[in-house]
């Protein structure tokens, strides 16, 4: 039944060696457009009930902490499931990976839209965070099987973007679902399932599994790309005969470098949903903001991180992660509104320039064949302890104690990061004498 989730078998028939270059730039744009926006309609899903936060609570009578409820199923799902799905991603077809995650996210989101009950809405959110997490494992693997060193980085910070357009993809959504549906709250969830099952059609068509499924060299074999391991070792490798668990213990478990790595993410994604997911409550119950304005802020703030992932380097993301913490201190203490505004804009590239780095990191820390393997492993200290931290926890900490609890919370993920991101930044000049042969 599921078949189609299988890799591909290697093409029978080989594009002739004058046609590998051309054929490769053209598929390579088909690829990078199918994973871009497919990712985009994964975050048009998963942010609607962000920005509908506070229609959600006006009009169903919910709280700050329903909503935060509501939210950290999803974070807890999501972190669980992109360990498991993750992994599965390594076994898996990434084309068809891809656009069943949505489609089926498509699927439960009609069902958030047509119930009004607190706990039907937090099994939804649980069961679709499932789905979702078939998403970014299976793009970040397709990054590393299409391109080589040379030009992986930038792919992978024009696909991360993906995230940022996405989440304003999504506002946009709903303010056009809002004007033409007279404001009714089930329309917007409706109006994003359709707009997602249409990007689903689209990465089967544009999308591909491996070069080889398609005739091409592989990608080591088209640059020579080789992935330089922890121990200083490279390999090609893109398939392999080790089980799941035995690539899980080899590459991910134990390793020191992918440790690091995620327990860095963990404390950026802290800080990222710490602030993104209660924009439309803290400033307009705090900070006295129009409810309009602040449910586009939501999706400003990620959008303005797309200049951000473009930066590259640890060394840089120590910088980024040192002016977040100035900025944090604007957000949290300012009483003009033109300035809460700028330090949003600001913040959002500081964030999503060192949230990108440790992502690429963590995928070339390990062969080919465990990139999902550490994408899920990674994504399930982000989500289970960081976004459900910046859900749950915040909420609940907001109703006691009021907004400093947040402040609180947030500049203690910043700090650790910024610890976190000083060790790999030794780590990652380490690793490079050793493959230098110094």
């Amino acid at each position: 039944m599921f078949s189609f989730l299988k890799p591909a078998p290697d093409a029978k028939v080989k594009v002739p060696t004058e046609k590998v270059v051309g054929t490769y730039r053209l598929r390579q744009t088909g690829v990078l457009l199918s994973i871009c926006i497919g990712y985009i309609g994964y975050y048009i899903i998963r942010l609607i009930f962000t920005t509908e936060q506070n229609d959600i609570m006006k009009a169903y009578g919910f709280t700050t902490a329903d909503i935060g409820l509501v939210m950290s199923c999803f974070g807890i799902g999501y972190g669980i499931s992109k360990l498991f799905m993750g992994a599965l991603s390594d076994k898996s077809n990434p084309k068809w990976y891809l656009a069943t995650g949505l489609f089926i996210s498509a699927i439960l989101n009609f069902g958030l839209g047509s119930t009004r009950n607190l706990y039907v809405m937090m099994l939804l959110m649980l069961v679709m965070s499932v789905a979702q997490g078939m998403g970014a494992a299976a793009c970040q693997r397709t990054v590393q099987l299409w391109w080589g060193k040379k030009w992986r980085g930038t792919v992978y910070a024009v696909w991360s973007s993906a995230h940022n357009a996405g989440a304003f993809a999504c506002v946009a959504v709903v303010q056009i679902a809002t004007l033409m549906f007279t404001h009714s709250i089930a329309a917007v969830f409706y109006t994003a399932s359709v707009v997602s099952i249409v990007i689903a059609i689209f990465i089967v068509l544009a999308g591909a599994d491996r070069p080889a499924t398609v005739g091409l060299p592989s990608i080591g074999e088209y640059t020579g790309d080789e992935v330089v391991l922890d121990d200083g070792q490279a390999t090609r490798a893109e398939l392999t005969d080790l089980s799941l668990w035995q690539i899980f213990v080899r590459y991910i478990l134990t390793n020191k470098v992918v440790w690091a790595i995620t327990l860095t993410s963990m404390s950026l994604y802290l800080v990222r949903y710490g602030i993104m997911s209660w924009i439309p409550s803290y400033l307009t119950q705090f900070k006295g903001f129009d409810p309009g304005t602040a449910k586009w802020l939501v999706g400003i703030f990620e959008l303005a991180a797309v200049p951000g992932v473009i930066l590259m380097g640890a060394i840089v993301c120590i910088g980024c992660v040192i002016g977040l913490l100035i900025c944090l201190t604007t957000y949290f203490f300012s009483t003009s509104h033109l300035a809460i505004i700028i330090v949003l804009l600001i913040m959002g590239s500081l964030i999503y320039a060192p949230l990108t780095l440790v992502g690429l990191m963590v995928n070339e820390s390990v062969p080919k064949f465990a990139v999902g393997s550490s994408t899920g492993f990674m994504g399930f200290f982000q989500y289970i302890f960081g976004e459900t931290l910046a859900t749950a926890l915040i909420g609940i900490l907001v109703a006691k104690f009021g907004w400093i609890a947040s402040n609180t919370v947030l500049y203690t993920a910043a700090g650790l990061a910024l610890l976190l991101l000083c060790y790999i930044a030794i780590h990652e000049h380490h690793v490079a004498k050793i493959a230098a042969g110094d």
